[in-house]
């Protein structure tokens, strides 16, 4: 329900944009803009065809441009940037937070790179280099490296006094971390904690360690699923000797997530999720010719089964019909596993422990929903055509071809993930293929075993 409001309120955004661009009357669209949360200016934008977009990115207020920038797919992003002059990139980015300037400064100019670091102080910028050490996708990428930590041997009353002293906390500061003299994590404190005891308690009463802190080099999907699994809003990160080395907030493991399924979405058609919807055309034929490519390879092995039983088929013509009924079926059967094997792959919840349970699962229903949707389709095959035998090859053939279905939806996604690939991205397109192609086999092989004798 909250999903479905969200995008009533993007699509009536979106038309009121519009129609305010369409007239020309750019008043009314400065402060539509300027009322609206970076995200949702930046979803407004990849909604934008690139000659509204450039307008509207014009009067959004400067103080928002970076996060804004944060918030759009690398195509939208170049092409903002493009527009850009270096002082206005400069004053976009210089304020923003070092784990979102870590995303950005890759996509920048050098030039505008090298002013950006000239324009941080000393610390932040050890800070910058430090985070993009690490590879993409990874814990270290998504800390935050400004975090506040105490010792154990200080009191509530000297911590309270400190914090005063500093003035303002990174956003979404929910613990205070405390650490040894060499900068290893103990235990984290809550603020509720602190502000609910005497000012005379020591510190080390008051340490909680029972969250374990997040490996610097863990994958970032492990990292969103731990937040999940424990409802964080922030967690610790520490390096190999448990050296205490920034922290993870919940707004960033809300973008993982969010990624996660837009690319779950798109890579099983072949997509980016970071690919911009009004991209040039040349550019959008170049990345979608390969997987329609690959496609049309496939579609031939496909083709070459039926090329098999043309005699077959010139005999019974009515093969010629129902034929797509069996590969299409299967095809659906094969999708809805497979989409549940991506997803627990992803979330972690399959491996070689519980494969085979689930493959047997899958098998089983997949006779079930076989045997009842054959029944069905052979009796309206026997309403149709008026032929027994008929009836029972193409109920016998659907129930073969979703169990082949079963199998690959589980096979496929284990294998592909094995041998290094993405299952989101390659599943679709082999287990298309393996559905057609014993689709098309078994209810012709079957015809003309039973129907040609």
């Amino acid at each position: 329900m909250a999903e479905a409001v969200r995008h009533d309120k993007t699509a009536r955004q979106l038309r009121l944009l519009s129609d305010a661009l369409d007239s020309g009357r750019l008043g009314p669209v400065r402060r539509l803009v300027n009322t609206l949360a970076p995200a949702e200016i930046g979803n407004l934008l990849e909604s934008l065809p690139p000659a509204k977009r450039q307008v509207v990115w014009g009067l959004v207020d400067a103080e928002d441009d970076g996060e804004v920038l944060v918030h759009v797919g690398d195509e939208v992003r170049e092409s903002l940037l493009a527009d850009m002059d270096p002082d206005e990139i400069v004053a976009a980015v210089e304020d923003l937070d070092i784990d979102d300037l870590a995303d950005l400064v890759e996509d920048l100019p050098d030039t505008v790179i090298d002013e950006v670091l000239k324009s941080m102080d000393r610390e932040n910028r050890e800070r910058l280099e430090q985070v993009l050490s690490y590879q993409e996708d990874t814990a270290g990428r998504l800390m935050n490296p400004d975090v506040v930590t105490v010792r154990a041997d200080t009191t509530v009353d000297v911590v309270l006094r400190y914090l005063r002293l500093r003035g303002e906390l990174p956003e979404h500061t929910d613990h205070l971390y405390v650490v040894s003299r060499r900068h290893q994590y103990l235990g984290r404190i809550a603020l509720q904690v602190l502000l609910t005891h005497e000012a005379n308690t020591p510190i080390n009463q008051l340490i909680d360690d029972e969250q374990p802190a997040i490996d610097v080099q863990e994958p970032a999907e492990e990292v969103a699923r731990q937040f999940s699994d424990h409802d964080w809003i922030s967690a610790p990160v520490v390096d190999d000797g448990n050296i205490l080395l920034g922290r993870i907030t919940i707004d960033d493991v809300v973008d993982i997530i969010r990624d996660q399924a837009e690319h779950q979405a798109l890579s099983a058609a072949g997509l980016d999720e970071d690919e911009d919807m009004f991209s040039p055309v040349p550019r959008a034929f170049r990345r979608r010719v390969v997987w329609l490519g690959v496609n049309l390879c496939t579609a031939f092995l496909a083709a070459s089964v039926v090329g098999r039983f043309e005699g077959t088929i010139e005999q019974i013509v009515a093969l010629a019909v129902l034929m797509p009924i069996v590969a299409g079926m299967g095809g659906n059967a094969g999708t809805q596993v497979l989409t549940l094997m991506i997803r627990g792959l992803a979330l972690g919840q399959i491996g070689s422990s519980n494969a085979r349970t689930l493959l047997w699962k899958e098998v089983r229903v997949a006779m079930m929903n076989g045997l009842s949707l054959g029944s069905l389709l052979g009796v309206i095959v026997w309403i149709w055509y008026r032929d027994l035998p008929l009836s029972l090859v193409i109920g016998s053939a659907l129930t073969i071809n979703f169990c082949s279905a079963a199998l690959g939806g589980v096979l496929v996604p284990l294998t592909v993930k094995r041998l290094g690939f993405d299952p989101a991205l390659a599943g679709a397109v082999i287990l298309t293929t393996v559905t057609d192609v014993m689709g098309f086999l078994s209810f012709l092989g079957l015809a003309t075993l039973i129907l040609l004798r």
